[in-house]
């Protein structure tokens, strides 16, 4: 074989290994991928079935009920409401009426199991995504209402 074409080869089995390494970094990107939804997106039908993803919002005021280690609270956007059942110990932070993001699975009841629970950590701070959702479901109800 000339020397021509084993750097062909090896240039060609190089691109092939750098094809296949890409193709599993995307794969597993696009697996750990998580999206953000609001209560309202989620009411709406536009939240994922089978695939793990956040919602974020405020915690309703009274909503809060423990049994055990096993919490269930409503998430609102001020617009709608979701159930969120998480089993573990809630951040130090969490409070009604603050802030939330919580990371899981539609139930088959249609609950929101959670299998993390994220709180902001002062009375200034509210996560982007929960920040943004809120404003846009007021914005909503108020053409609404108009």
């Amino acid at each position: 074989m000339k020397p021509r074409h084993k750097r062909m080869l090896l240039i060609l089995a190089g691109l092939a290994v750098l094809g296949v390494a890409a193709a599993l970094v995307l794969n597993a990107f696009r697996s750990n991928l998580v999206f953000f939804y609001t209560p309202t997106q989620i009411a709406n039908g536009e939240a994922p079935k089978n695939r793990a993803f956040r919602i974020g919002g405020l915690v309703k005021n009274g909503s809060l009920k423990r049994d055990g280690i096993t919490a269930h609270f409503i998430v609102t956007d001020t617009v709608k409401e979701f159930q969120v059942q998480y089993t573990g110990i809630l951040p130090d932070l969490f409070r009604e009426g603050r802030g939330v993001v919580a990371q899981g699975k539609l139930g088959d009841n249609g609950q929101f199991v959670a299998s993390e629970v994220l709180a902001k950590h002062d009375e200034n701070y509210m996560p982007p995504e929960a920040k943004s959702a809120v404003e846009q479901a007021q914005k909503a109800a108020r053409t609404l209402k108009q």
